[in-house]
């Protein structure tokens, strides 16, 4: 070995004297003595003296056919595996570095030169094969890309480490470290140079396809280890990725990791555009617009937009391989919008830097949907009914499903079926009017703030900004003409099913779309609606929430249906029939016409003045109180909207009636007892202010007593909104002398307790109903009995004036409605954990329990018997299970236990 150095060392000195021709000439005498020498070395930096002089006086000389063979397959491994030592030695080494430690200093810097030496061959190495041809076969090269991808990797990583690993002392190695990762840039700019004009040809083996699989997947390490290290290498190493992928399509298709792919383009796309925010943010805090911080911010949006380019181009080139990546895509776009204004979980930036960032990176990402609509596992992903949302990504799943139901009309039938029609064999996903109605009860915040949303002309011009309500409101109505005539029925059960849920705003949305698509429709699908849904209230059991709501949507459709349809109406649910009191309780005679309506009037009022009385005649249980309800109900909607028709006989007889009630009416009743009776007494009240002229001052001291007395109990908040609606309409009446003591001493009672009442609701009614009453009363003496405190005065004063008493600042609602929003979250998750352990989602009510008849005793008999016949004929046919006997023995001591009963 020895003797084996001079020699080693006099071929080196002896071939760097050579020039160019000479090394052509003894180039197969030389290589493999070289080769030789190179394997054998166990010396650094003759290893990279002999690496340096076979790459740059040998490597030319060799045909690019013979180069794998001859040269990389020999050489690189040697290369890689002393690069992945001196990378070892470095790391473990800089973990022992010291302020005193001046050898072990010369020695990290002596190890990172080699490094960078050896970066400059492989640069040589790869730079040489690009100048061979235009187009470079990649089986003739096939070492070359994952060894020199393995050191640029890792280069990159340990660059990244650095400042962890060297700590204090990475001062000291600064300007090698520097060097270091320029050297790696660059050869890595040139192996991507090189890869560029490989070819893999479609006939080759499959190793090169392999190779270049595992180039691109190595090359995605690479993207997810620069991301943080410099942005413009980043956005350059993913560009070439997509275009190595794209290029080797048909081959490379079925291997490549697209999950992986995508998931890093989504994680660039978040932390980028997170990146952007934070700028803005910092930017509008600070108050100025530094021209540092602009630059960087501007740099950082064309960032998002290379990313979401990337992303859409690399979709559009992969769709029917990104099935696992469906879950991801969907929950990126829900985080960048839920993170972007108007959400309530955005930052705060000014309006500037947010159309900044919507024209430079959220047009850009736009195309991205389109592309996904007619492929199946990302409409699953979107309507999946296991899709379990935090709140703060509601908003933006709706902003999602707003967009799918504007792309729709221009997609085939099939698309549209696809996202409207719900789950098909395995798949459990709901249509898309489901989703979106499901997702807005999930955004009570932003629809009570309310956000803005910008509302789009025709020409695409952003004409001003409209409410979260009113921007679903028209997209959703838009999508409605839209729909095919087969999807109308899954658009109606969903509409029915939103109206009877349990948001009101939802369920207002719900009707509004309704009564857009009967004014949209014919009139005979408005009159079909309107007939179905009356259908529907006089099938409901009475008294139910969900009947008040079906009959809010009648009284809307009643007002667009044409006149024939509502004569059609009247006929097919006459008023005068006692069934159909529960459906006319609900509608307003003002949307008949005139003739029509006082026919009506005249109709429903007879019926429901006979259904009442009769009912309080006979002293009807509670059992029978719905009926008796939908009486006074009728009554009242006749007197709310007709009231003009009824004549003084009438209006007495109504008083009459409410006097009865009146005297049997038990206060305690009221507050314990069911709400059939609250709502029989807050008819009552508002009967009695329709025909308050018609009191008499016995029976108005009754009312009020009672009152009072209700007060008390602290009855439920729509009995005092009855009560107030009553006192209001006191000051149109006059008080004879001989009863105004005791008639406004309990007047003035009412309105002190009411106006001093700890709920918003109440109050601000009381407020109202004292204002009202206050500016018709002609005593005007009790006005100050009913102020019984400084504040219940100025707060009285305060809403004279118009004035607010407290101004909520705008960051402080946002993060109200943000935690209500929470709140509504939770609520809704145990409602519905609740349902799924129920059969069914409400009990059924009681009913009454008689005793069995003759026949159902026959019947039961006449069963067991035939099943102790069917025994029988089994034991003719082979013997019995050894447990029989003991049946039999229970089935005897059964029938003794009956026996001994019916005695």
């Amino acid at each position: 070995m020895a003797q084996a150095e001079p020699e080693a060392a006099s071929l080196l000195r002896e071939v760097e004297g050579w020039d160019s021709e000479l090394c052509r000439r003894q180039l197969p005498a030389a290589l493999p003595r070289l080769l030789s020498m190179y394997q054998l070395s166990d010396n650094w930096t003759e290893h990279i003296c002999v690496l340096r002089i076979l790459a740059e006086r040998f490597l030319p000389h060799i045909n690019l056919s013979e180069i794998e063979q001859e040269f990389f397959s020999k050489v690189l491994p040697k290369a890689v595996q002393l690069f992945d030592l001196l990378i070892y030695e470095l790391s473990s080494q800089a973990k022992e570095l010291t302020n005193e430690n001046a050898e072990l200093h010369m020695t990290l810097r002596s190890h990172l030169k080699t490094v960078v030496q050896l970066m400059e061959v492989l640069r040589g190495c790869v730079q040489h094969v690009c100048t061979m041809q235009e187009s470079v076969p990649l089986e003739h090269i096939h070492s070359l890309p994952s060894s020199v991808l393995h050191v640029i990797k890792n280069t990159f990583i340990y660059c990244k480490d650095s400042e962890l690993l060297y700590s204090d002392h990475l001062h000291l190695f600064a300007d090698l470290l520097q060097s270091l990762f320029k050297e790696t840039y660059a050869l890595q700019k040139q192996l991507m140079e090189l890869l560029d004009m490989t070819s893999v040809d479609s006939c080759a083996a499959e190793d090169s396809t392999a190779i270049m699989v595992s180039v691109i997947h190595t090359v995605l390490e690479i993207c997810s280890a620069i991301s943080i290290i410099d942005h413009a290498l980043h956005a350059n190493t993913w560009k070439f990725l997509i275009r190595q992928s794209t290029k080797h399509k048909s081959l490379i298709k079925n291997s490549l990791k697209h999950s992986a792919v995508v998931g890093g383009l989504c994680e660039g796309i978040l932390f980028s555009f997170q990146s952007c925010l934070l700028l803005a943010e910092q930017m509008k805090g600070s108050g100025t617009q530094e021209n540092v911080d602009y630059k960087v911010f501007q740099r950082t949006v064309k960032l998002c937009r290379f990313f979401a380019v990337s992303l859409v181009h690399y979709s559009k080139e992969f769709t029917p391989f990104l099935v696992d990546s469906c879950l991801q895509l969907h929950q990126t776009y829900l985080q960048i919008y839920s993170k972007f204004p108007p959400s309530l979980h955005a930052a705060v930036i000014s309006e500037a830097y947010r159309d900044e960032i919507a024209k430079g990176f959220l047009v850009a990402l736009d195309p991205l949907l389109p592309s996904l609509l007619t492929f199946r596992p990302f409409v699953q992903a979107v309507l999946s009914k296991d899709s379990a949302l935090s709140p703060e990504l509601h908003f933006a799943q709706c902003r999602l499903l707003l967009s799918v139901m504007d792309l729709l009309p221009s997609q085939p039938q099939e698309v549209q079926a696809l996202w409207n029609t719900g789950s098909h064999f395995l798949e459990d996903r709901v249509p898309l009017f489901t989703a979106l109605f499901s997702s807005l009860q999930q955004c009570s915040g932003e629809l009570s703030l309310p956000v803005f949303l910008p509302r789009m002309m025709a020409t695409g011009q952003a004409e001003d900004s409209v409410t979260l309500y009113h921007y679903v409101c028209i997209h959703l109505c838009a999508f409605v003409t839209s729909l095919s005539v087969s999807h109308f029925p899954l658009l109606e059960r969903s509409l029915l099913e939103t109206i009877v849920g349990s948001n009101m705003i939802i369920t207002l949305l719900a009707m509004d779309v309704w009564c857009f698509l009967a004014r949209y429709g014919t009139a005979d699908l408005c009159a079909h609606h309107a007939f179905t849904i009356a259908s529907l209230i006089r099938a409901c059991p009475a008294g139910h929430y969900r009947v008040s709501l079906l009959g809010i949507l009648l009284r809307r459709l009643l007002f667009l249906m044409a006149p024939d349809h509502q004569v059609e109406f009247v006929e097919r649910f006459p008023p005068k029939e006692m069934e159909n009191l529960v459906v006319w309780q609900h509608l307003s005679l003002k949307a008949l016409m005139a003739p029509l309506r006082k026919q009506v009037a005249h109709e429903l009022f007879a019926a429901g003045l006979a259904q009442g009385e009769e009912w309080l005649s006979s002293k009807g249980s509670l059992e029978e109180l719905p009926q008796g309800n939908a009486a006074l109900s009728a009554l009242l909607s006749v007197c709310q909207t007709a009231g003009g028709t009824l004549e003084v006989e009438q209006q007495t007889a109504l008083v009459r009636a409410a006097a009865q009630l009146l005297a049997d009416v038990n206060v305690t009743q009221v507050r314990k007892c069911s709400p059939c009776l609250q709502q029989a007494i807050c008819s009552m009240f508002h009967l009695l202010e329709h025909c308050i002229q018609m009191v008499e001052s016995q029976m108005l001291i009754q009312v009020l007593t009672l009152q009072n007395s209700l007060l008390q109990l602290n009855p439920p908040d729509h009995v005092l909104l009855a009560i107030l609606d009553f006192l209001s309409s006191m000051g149109k009446l006059f008080i004879p002398p001989e009863c105004q003591v005791q008639v406004l001493s309990k007047l003035s009672c009412l309105f002190a307790s009411l106006l001093a009442s700890n709920s918003w609701l109440i109050h601000q009614h009381a407020l109202e109903a004292f204002v009202q009453f206050a500016e018709e009363t002609s005593h005007e003496d009790i006005i100050p009995q009913c102020l019984s405190s400084e504040e219940t005065k100025s707060k009285v004063v305060c809403f004279l004036s118009k004035g607010c008493r407290a101004e909520e600042i705008a960051e402080a609602r946002v993060e109200r409605m943000k935690e209500e929003n929470g709140l509504f979250h939770h609520l809704m998750i145990e409602a519905s954990g609740k349902r799924q352990g129920t059969a069914v989602l409400e009990s059924s009510p009681k009913r009454t329990c008689y005793s069995p008849s003759e026949r159902q005793y026959e019947s039961a008999i006449d069963s067991a018997a035939g099943a102790l016949e069917a025994v029988k004929l089994l034991l003719q046919k082979g013997p019995p299970p050894t447990w029989l006997g003991k049946k039999l023995e229970a089935l005897q001591a059964t029938l003794n236990s009956l026996k001994d009963s019916t005695r």
